[in-house]
């Protein structure tokens, strides 16, 4: 191992089954499938323990009816995503511990730039190897750790062994551990990808990068000139603890319990959807102008379609009357809706807001104050719209 191989991707195993498993005893060993509930239209498995992976072929996405007839036996939790996040912010305060150069990735996997720590924690394969074992002595845990010179390759490194993997992969590695993997392995390439570079014969890593880059650039732009680089496992772009905090939008989407018919009972949503999307965006100090809905319906068809306002905003009645524009000029009233979803982008922060002349911008903005206010304290359920108590309300009528 080279003397570059200097940067983590710490990826903890079957993330919200092991949070449960940490948690109970008496699920380790077990097959755990967390997943949402039927009754909802939520059914579908979120995360699994590797004993039902392995065991009994549980993949994420699968119906909840399908995982139980593959696993009548499994163990199912509903999605608990408080503790998630409870259990994250414990995981990346133990390695910022060890660098505070951290990356969160998703909320159970981050990169780590280990350079400059040999003299407190030795070398960076010392380092994984603490790092892993604090996580499972403190958190309960394991983890899947890459170690390479570059994030693309820890990224790599930490897909080939999983789970309680740690695996080294330099630039001398690449031919002979990533160009005989299918080319959907390459971090980066999606199915849609995957199949435009079928078109052109490349099935592997390795026939990605012996493939001519001028052909790429021609048929992709830039992004072939990039994946020819990921293929050889170039990858420049550093390790960012601050990624997180440039927030491009705020977004929010919710299965309906049964297809909404007609513009009164989908605007209920969009109001309570509003409401939260503005609560968030005030939460993050954040103001934003292009509002965007996305519907789909019974025949799962979608629609995508965005506003931009005249100024910026953090206030649910400008959200939703964005919304239910939106709604009313592209959706007919007939057509019925199994899911609804409101986003908020354009996002700056907060001190730029623009008062209006009669005082009316002040005025919602103390009164949203009030009522985060109120939230903070005693839960989100201590105010919200009437339209929710309605029979068509679905973020307040949920346990």
């Amino acid at each position: 191992m080279s003397s570059s191989c200097i940067i983590l991707l710490c990826d903890a195993n079957s993330f919200f089954a092991s949070v449960h498993q940490a948690l109970d005893p008496v699920l380790r060993g077990r097959p755990v499938i967390v997943a949402g509930r039927e009754a909802t239209r939520h059914g579908i498995v979120l995360a699994a323990s590797y004993e039902a992976k392995r065991g009994y072929g549980i993949q994420t996405g699968m119906t909840v009816r399908e995982a139980k007839s593959l696993c009548p036996d499994g163990i199912f939790i509903p999605p608990r995503h408080d503790l998630y996040i409870e259990f994250s912010t414990r995981l990346l305060r133990i390695m910022r511990d060890f660098t505070p150069l951290v990356e969160p990735f998703s909320i159970d996997e981050a990169w780590l730039d280990v350079r400059g720590c040999r003299e407190l924690h030795g070398s960076p394969l010392a380092i994984a190897r603490r790092l892993k074992q604090r996580i499972k002595d403190e958190v309960g845990i394991t983890t899947s750790i890459g170690l390479g010179p570059s994030k693309l390759l820890a990224k790599m490194a930490a897909e080939m062994q999983k789970p309680d993997g740690l695996t080294v992969l330099d630039y001398p590695d690449v031919p002979v551990k990533m160009w005989p993997l299918p080319v959907r392995k390459l971090f980066g390439v999606g199915p849609r990808m995957e199949a435009y570079l079928a078109k052109l014969g490349i099935h592997t890593i390795g026939d990605l990068a012996c493939f001519p880059v001028e052909v790429l650039v021609k048929r992709f732009g830039v992004v072939g000139q990039v994946l020819h680089q990921c293929a050889h496992g170039v990858d420049g772009s550093p390790v960012d603890p601050h990624s997180l905090e440039r927030v491009k939008s705020i977004s929010h989407q919710i299965t309906l319990p049964r297809d909404y018919y007609g513009y009164e009972e989908i605007e209920v949503v969009l109001l309570e959807l509003a409401e939260l999307v503005a609560r968030r965006a005030r939460l993050g100090n954040y103001l934003g102008r292009t509002v965007s809905i996305s519907l789909k319906g019974a025949e799962f068809n979608w629609l995508g379609r965005s506003f931009t306002l005249p100024r910026y905003t953090d206030t649910a009645a400008d959200i939703y009357t964005a919304a239910r524009r939106l709604l009313r000029r592209h959706w007919p009233p007939w057509r019925p809706v199994r899911l609804v979803g409101v986003s908020l982008a354009g996002l700056v922060p907060a001190e730029v807001r623009q008062e209006d002349l009669f005082g009316r911008v002040e005025k919602q903005a103390r009164l949203d104050r009030a009522c985060d206010r109120l939230k903070n304290r005693y839960g989100e359920r201590a105010v919200f719209r009437a339209a929710s108590l309605t029979g068509v309300g679905v973020l307040y009528a949920r346990g």
